[in-house]
């Protein structure tokens, strides 16, 4: 089972009780009986198109992580989309974000690649996917709204908000590049900062900087780099896409292009370490929804629960079934998390492969 540490027992405590005041705070002064005659109400087929849209986003990722990862060595789709799913599934279940740790992990461990590099390739997807959702709301922001829309007040604080997030986004971009393409340097740089270390220890802390670079490879070639960034659009067109078609569901009168400011609020909501973004990711809806877009109180309650539901639904169950045929339980990905955490980047062949990828 998973050790449990006093710091992580403390961690697990903090979140747990962070998760429970931001969902009490969520449903304070919520009329639950309005809120079950708004979820009787709801248009079910768009429902089932927001159901939809949540399974193919998983598809369009293992595409993306797929491009990253070729610079590494060949991976199998069935291979990178169950690890999708496993990580997805632990990320709405467990707190303090294990399936960000366990999802490069599980394939590094069937594909046979340093797990450094891997995880590197998903901090290239965080990065990706800031872009992606930065530069939806700009379009929207700078396209779309207007005073119109939104009073003045709130309109221009979210065009500069957005202008200082664009220029955010472009640093990373450029740090990423030079990650991808000086992964050397960034090593002797880490080795040299390390030097206040015991000798041994400096060197693996070089060798660990520069394998993690190299995880950044994808960004070297021009082709597989716009290819990731295509697909990091399409995700988040799809993502959102997700979340309107429950808020139009509900009545609530939100145009298609202003799921891009939800979205971005909903990325800062699930920011917030809680198993499942639970709590966060229902005021982040809550609030964008009456603020933006004219909900009710009980609408945006009722609409941000079925929301949550239909986007933890397909990973959660997936995952469990993805993990029952690995023998894999949710103790076990707590183990493999803070072995994936102690270990310094393993070449592939020092750990065992699951049993999924020998057959």
């Amino acid at each position: 089972m998973w050790a449990h540490t006093p710091q992580m027992n403390l961690r697990t405590g903090i979140v747990t009780l962070l998760a429970l005041g931001l969902l009490a705070w969520f449903l304070r002064g919520t009329n639950f009986t309005d809120v079950w005659l708004q979820v009787r109400q709801v248009r079910a087929e768009l429902l089932l198109a927001s159901l939809a849209a949540v399974i193919l986003v998983f598809f369009v990722r293992t595409i993306r992580w797929r491009y990253l990862l070729s610079p590494l060595g060949e991976t199998r789709f069935r291979t990178v989309f169950r690890s999708t799913v496993i990580g997805f599934g632990a990320l709405a279940l467990l707190p303090i974000r294990v399936g960000d740790v366990i999802r490069p992990y599980l394939l590094a461990r069937q594909e046979r690649m340093p797990v450094t590099s891997v995880f590197a390739t998903v901090v290239m997807e965080r990065v990706l996917d800031l872009v992606a959702v930065l530069a939806l709301l700009a379009i929207y922001v700078w396209g779309f709204a207007g005073e119109a829309s939104f009073p003045a007040r709130l309109l221009n604080p979210i065009k500069v908000s957005a202008t200082i997030a664009a220029g955010v986004a472009g640093t990373l971009l450029v740090i990423m590049w030079i990650l991808a393409t000086h992964p050397e340097r960034i090593g002797g740089l880490a080795a040299a900062l390390a030097r206040v270390l015991p000798g041994k220890l400096s060197s693996r802390v070089g060798n660990l900087a520069s394998t993690f670079s190299s995880g950044f490879a994808a960004a070297r070639n021009a082709r597989q780099l716009f290819l990731a960034v295509i697909w990091s659009f399409a995700l988040w067109i799809l993502i959102a896409t997700q979340a309107w078609t429950v808020t139009i569901a509900f009545g609530i009168p939100m145009p298609y292009p202003g799921s891009f400011l939800l979205q971005a609020m909903l990325v800062i909501g699930v920011a917030v370490p809680t198993p499942g973004g639970v709590g966060s990711f229902h005021e982040a809806y809550r609030l964008g929804v009456t603020t933006f877009f004219g909900a009710s109180g009980d609408q945006a309650v009722a609409a941000a629960l079925v929301t949550h539901l239909i986007s933890f639904i397909p990973p959660v169950l997936g995952g469990i079934v993805f993990m029952a045929q690995d023998g894999l339980s949710f103790g076990r990905l707590g183990d493999l998390a803070s072995s994936a955490r102690d270990k310094e980047g393993p070449a592939a062949n020092e750990v065992p492969i699951l049993r999924s990828s020998r057959r």
